[in-house]
């Protein structure tokens, strides 16, 4: 008796370690550090995103997935259109990144670049967080990366060394650096700008020594980056788009580990993306952005657009809006505009 229920015993262990195996084979695999791509560090909501999320990870799965943060897009020399690319060949593990930088390679993505389709963080919720989002994952997973959750960098406004800008014609001319988007492009040649592709970390000197005259940036931006200090002293409020922000990791590196740590990374995600945009937004709902009030004791003359002042940018770009909606999908754009005027305020 005492010898079969030792052969019970060694049997069962055996069949545990075995079981084991694959877990521990898996976790020996795992790299010593995993690089994620920011464009903007800490100091900036988006980058402070990313920062929480490596914590949140590295504390959640004791230290098993540590994940080391290269701001800048310093893992493609500062290129951000190349950032989703350098992460399907594995050369980035893992990013908090821009639906603008990426709608080059990711025409969805484009949606969101869409001059005034969206009015208020209502309309960024109901897009992201209802069908458009989902068809949006759909079409980065099938790039070849895994989309986990959704980060917002804000919406963009514009600044200038020259003039306020009020009405369409105040663009006239104006040199201003905007990211490598064709859309981009289009919409502010239409607005008679004449728009110059930058990385932002060749921005800010551009704009220091007068080589552009502005630039177009959620309000986070414009003061943690200090714009006054480089001349920027006309301050436009137009929200003529946003951009939302994706955590996303390698297919190789998720398929790489166990699934329970994969839980672990997608919920970090969600939970630091929750985070991330509470900061984006912190002061600037509910009425004047707090902000205002530290941006115009700089010196800055700041605009905010009224109903008919806003409206008259909208005629002006409805032509791109038309020939892009064409471009990104009618039906997506369709689905995005359904949800919006739907939208819960």
């Amino acid at each position: 008796m005492k010898r079969r229920n030792l052969f019970a015993a060694a049997t069962a262990l055996a069949t545990a370690l075995t079981l084991a195996a694959p877990a521990v084979q898996a976790q020996g695999s795992y790299k010593p550090e995993y690089k994620m791509s920011l464009v903007l560090g800490p100091a900036f909501p988006w980058g402070k995103g990313g920062e929480i999320w490596a914590d949140l990870v590295k504390q959640r799965t004791s230290g098993r997935i540590n994940i080391k943060l290269y701001p800048g897009t310093s893992l493609v020399q500062g290129d951000q259109t190349r950032e989703l690319t350098a992460i399907r060949q594995g050369v980035i593990d893992m990013a908090v990144g821009s639906t603008i930088n990426w709608s080059p390679q990711v025409k969805e993505l484009n949606l969101f670049s869409l001059p005034f389709l969206m009015p208020d963080h209502a309309a960024i919720d109901a897009i992201t967080h209802g069908e458009p989002g989902k068809d949006i994952f759909k079409a980065l997973e099938k790039g070849g990366v895994v989309p986990l959750a959704w980060g917002e960098n804000g919406f963009r406004e514009l600044s200038n060394s020259k003039r306020d800008v009020r009405k369409p014609e105040d663009l006239k001319g104006l040199k201003l650096r905007v990211v490598g988007s064709p859309l981009f492009i289009d919409t502010f040649t239409a607005l008679g700008a004449n728009p110059t592709q930058m990385s932002w970390s060749d921005a800010q000197p551009a704009l220091a020594s007068g080589a552009v005259d502005g630039q177009e940036n959620p309000l986070s931006i414009y003061t943690a980056a200090k714009l006054h200090t480089v001349a920027q002293k006309h301050l436009t409020l137009w929200g003529y788009v946003a951009d939302p922000l994706i955590f996303v990791v390698n297919r190789d590196v998720w398929e790489s580990w166990t699934p329970a740590d994969r839980d672990i990374v997608r919920q970090a995600a969600v939970d630091a993306g929750k985070q991330q945009v509470e900061i984006a937004r912190k002061g600037l709902t509910g009425g004047e952005p707090a902000v205002l009030k530290d941006i115009a004791a700089n010196g800055v003359s700041v605009v905010k657009l009224s109903g008919a002042e806003r409206e008259a940018f909208v005629k002006a770009t409805r032509p791109v809006y038309d020939k892009w909606k064409k471009t990104i999908g009618e039906g997506l754009v369709s689905k995005a505009e359904a949800v919006v005027a739907g939208r819960q305020k």
